[in-house]
């Protein structure tokens, strides 16, 4: 489900409705609620936490990215049913209130903890009813622009723009599995065993297939032993050095004859040990050779499977469709799972 042409978010009473069922049927904002501590000493509070975070979750749902709109959306029928409880009969939380909730109460060291195990959590209740055969893990570092004085925000020459760094791990369903809110400025690598190894741990046991699928930042030795010993399957990008172009020296002279009218692709399979290893490690090179172009395109992956050539490139290029999932990229059919990354990076930012 989607926008179609020419709603605005505002007309998302109808679309949004079915995922406050889904919400119901899952018992994922009482299980939220279940583990927030609520930091209010008062005796007349009027919205439980589980209701102030539906409506922050599915306000993002809506279109909404932060709690401007509150005050309207207080009033919003639609989403006074979706928050449930007192404001199904009066209104919901104002923009006062969801400041204070998202600013304050959700601040607190304990529920930061509780929020980044929540999204675990919620995958493995939507399992619980329908688990996977096999579980595909995508790591990848994404943007999150800053403006202003914001603690911990820093200059990425990268993005080129002052913003924060943030490292995400999904599942081939495009679920965030865990997030971890960084400086601007860090390696896109950093801290990655800190978010990968709850992921790693919880899924321990559970599937006799599972895949690890990331980008050159994360190809170094230390994790190729964390997934080995794990018993994951990796296909994780490998930056190109002189030793592997030697490798298909062959393949990367021009073809003879009239240039193609279309992309011809060639594969090769080695096996390769670089200075730190300390064993050699199979290596898939692609060379593609495009209509118009001079040099050809090189990607080399470092993997422990031992499905054909091609197959290792086909899988790797599924972790390139899943950068889809991440901001700045078009958004995905939004789902309650789905909604959570960017509300996380606010909550810990």
């Amino acid at each position: 489900m989607t926008l179609l042409p020419g709603q605005e978010p505002g007309d998302s009473g109808d679309w949004v409705q079915p995922f406050r069922e889904l919400d119901d049927a899952l018992g994922l904002s009482e299980m939220a609620g279940a583990v927030l501590s609520d930091g209010r000493r008062g005796k007349n509070t009027r919205h439980v936490l589980s209701g102030l975070l539906r409506q922050s979750v599915f306000g993002r749902l809506a279109g909404y990215d932060d709690v401007n709109d509150a005050d309207r959306l207080a009033r919003d029928p639609a989403m006074r049913w979706i928050v449930g409880g007192r404001a199904v009969y009066d209104c919901a939380a104002s923009a006062s209130q969801m400041g204070r909730f998202e600013t304050e109460w959700l601040t607190s060291g304990d529920n930061l903890v509780a929020l980044t195990d929540l999204s675990g959590h919620w995958i493995d209740r939507v399992h619980t009813g329908q688990p996977p055969r096999t579980i595909v893990l995508d790591m990848d570092s994404s943007v999150s622009p800053t403006y202003g004085d914001q603690e911990g925000t820093a200059y990425n020459g990268h993005f080129a723009c002052t913003c924060y760094h943030p490292l995400l791990v999904f599942n081939q369903f495009g679920d965030l599995e865990r997030s971890a809110l960084r400086s601007g400025n860090v390696h896109s690598a950093h801290g990655w065993k800190e978010v990968v190894e709850p992921v790693v741990v919880r899924y321990r046991g559970q599937f006799k297939r599972r895949y690890f699928r990331a980008d050159a930042a994360f190809a170094n030795l230390e994790v190729y032993e964390f997934l080995e010993a794990e018993g994951f399957k990796y296909a994780i990008r490998l930056p190109a050095n002189q030793i592997l172009q030697e490798k298909i020296g062959y393949l990367l002279k021009r073809p003879v004859g009239r240039p193609p009218i279309e992309v011809r692709r060639y594969y090769a399979s080695f096996s390769y040990q670089a200075q730190s290893w300390k064993t050699a490690r199979r290596v898939v090179a692609k060379v593609e050779w495009h209509p118009g172009e001079l040099y050809p395109r090189v990607g080399f992956i470092v993997t422990n499977m031992s499905r054909p050539r091609s197959d290792i490139v086909r899988e790797r290029r599924k972790h390139c469709a899943g950068r889809l999932w991440l901001p700045g990229h078009p958004p995905p059919p939004p789902a309650i799972v789905h909604a959570v990354p960017e509300f996380i990076w606010g909550m810990s930012g």
